[in-house]
């Protein structure tokens, strides 16, 4: 058997919020799942799932992996993340091949919306 990338798990104090702000950002219902924790996605989905882990401290610091998700509109990306409770950090990188915007959920944990050209 060949090894297989199969979820994120995302350390989260408010595991109902944050994964409902993912699972409307990413239009991905949530799935089989266990008390406390919230999965969106199933074990065969073709993409990894996301994983929200319930802890008892904050996120400190800068996350040192992220997620980049790729939107159609870098300016409707942003307000959706806005409306959904995240927020845009104000950084942004516009590069020949597009353009890198750094966002957060409401937890701030940080992610990439990125418009490739």
């Amino acid at each position: 058997m060949a090894n297989r990338w199969v979820g994120v798990t995302i350390d989260c104090v408010d595991v109902q919020r944050t994964a409902a702000f993912w699972s409307a950002l990413l239009e991905r219902p949530p799935g089989p799942t266990q008390p406390g924790w919230v999965y969106l996605g199933h074990p065969d989905d073709p993409q990894p799932r996301l994983v929200f882990q319930p802890v008892t401290e904050a996120k400190h610091g800068k996350v040192r992996l992220h997620l980049d998700v790729a939107v159609d509109d870098i300016e409707a990306g942003i307000a959706q993340v806005i409306a959904l409770g995240g927020r845009f950090t104000g950084e942004r990188h516009d590069y020949d091949e597009g353009v890198v915007v750094v966002t957060a959920d409401p937890e701030d944990h940080e992610f990439c919306l990125v418009h490739y050209y």
